[in-house]
C-alpha cells in the first residue's frame, strides 16, 4: 500500500545527532568568566611593570649621565687642582708677589735673609750638618723657653700649665683628602714629565729633539763654572732683585723681549725649514 503522507518523512534527512556535552565546558567557562572579570586586573599589573621598568630605565640614564657628570667634575677638580699646586701659579700668587716685589720691605727682607742663609750654609756644610744644625738652635729655644716659664711660675707661684699647652694640643695630622690631592698633583707632574722625556728622547719632533741636545749640551759648560748650590743662590737673588727691577723699567724691557723674540722666532723658522723632518711635518699639519 502506498502511504503518502509518509513519504516526507522517509525522504527527509536524519535528524542531527547533539554532541554530548564536554567535561571540560564548565572549566573553560570558569576561566573565561575569570579572565574576563580579571583582564582589567591584569592589564593594570602588566602596565605597572611596564611603568617601573620605563622609570627604572630612566632612573640608569639619568644615573649614567650623573656619573658622567660627577666624573667630569673630578676630572676639572683634578685639574684645577694641578693648576693651583703648579709653580708659575705658586710665583703668581698673591702673597708671593707681594714678597718678592717688596710690598712689606721688613717681610721681604726677612724671607731673602734667611733663604740665602741657608743657601749658604748648604753650600759650605753639608746637608746633614745643616740640618742636625737647625733643630739643634730649634731645641735649644723651645727648651729654654720651658725652663723660663717653669722657674717664673715657681716665683709667682701660679698655675698655668705648660707653655706649649695650645701648641700641643693642636691637631698637626694631615687630612687624607689634602695627601691625595697633592698625591694626585705629584702623579700628574709625573706622567707629564715621562710623556714629554718619551717624546723628547724618542725624538718625536726633531726641532724640539735639537733645542734639549743645545740645551743640554750649554749646560754642560754651566755646569762646569757653578753647582747646584751655586746656581740656586743665583736663582734667589734673581728672585727676589729681578721683579722690582723690572717693575720700574717695564716698557723698555718689553721692547727687548720682543725683539729676542722675533729674532728667536726666525732663526727656528730657517731651522724648520731646512731639517726634512720638520718640513715633513708642517706639510703633514
Amino acid at each position: 500500500m502506498f502511504f503518502p503522507p509518509l513519504l516526507p518523512l522517509l525522504h527527509s534527512d536524519p535528524p542531527a545527532r547533539l554532541a554530548p556535552p564536554s567535561p571540560l565546558a564548565p572549566l573553560r567557562s570558569d576561566v573565561a568568566v575569570k579572565f574576563g572579570s580579571n583582564s582589567g586586573f591584569l592589564g593594570g599589573e602588566i602596565r605597572e611593570k611596564m611603568d617601573s621598568m620605563t622609570q627604572s630605565a630612566q632612573i640608569s640614564s639619568s644615573q649614567g649621565f650623573a656619573d658622567g657628570q660627577n666624573s667630569a667634575a673630578k676630572e676639572s677638580k683634578l685639574s684645577d687642582s694641578f693648576l693651583s699646586t703648579s709653580p708659575v701659579s705658586l710665583i703668581q700668587s698673591p702673597q708671593v708677589k707681594d714678597l718678592i716685589h717688596w710690598r712689606d720691605p721688613k717681610k721681604s727682607g726677612v724671607v731673602f735673609g734667611l733663604s740665602l742663609l741657608m743657601l749658604l750654609s748648604l753650600a759650605a756644610f753639608s746637608v746633614i750638618s745643616v740640618a742636625s744644625y737647625l733643630l739643634l738652635a730649634l731645641l735649644i729655644v723651645t727648651i729654654s723657653f720651658r725652663i723660663y716659664k717653669s722657674v717664673l711660675q715657681a716665683v709667682q707661684k701660679s698655675n698655668d700649665g705648660h707653655p706649649f699647652k695650645m701648641l700641643i694640643n693642636k691637631d698637626v695630622s694631615i687630612p687624607p683628602e689634602t695627601f691625595r690631592k697633592h698625591v694626585d698633583a705629584s702623579l700628574t707632574y709625573i706622567n707629564r714629565g715621562l710623556k714629554q722625556m718619551s717624546r723628547l728622547f724618542l725624538v718625536e719632533d726633531l726641532v724640539d729633539s735639537l733645542k734639549l741636545a743645545v740645551v743640554m749640551w750649554l749646560l754642560t759648560y754651566v755646569g762646569a763654572v757653578f753647582n747646584g748650590i751655586t746656581l740656586l743662590i743665583l736663582a734667589d737673588i734673581l728672585l727676589f732683585a729681578v721683579p722690582p727691577v723690572y717693575e720700574k723699567n717695564k716698557t723698555q724691557i718689553d721692547q727687548y723681549i720682543d725683539v729676542v723674540r722675533t729674532q728667536v722666532n726666525a732663526t727656528v723658522a730657517k731651522l724648520q725649514e731646512k731639517l726634512p723632518g720638520a718640513v715633513k711635518r708642517s706639510k703633514t699639519e
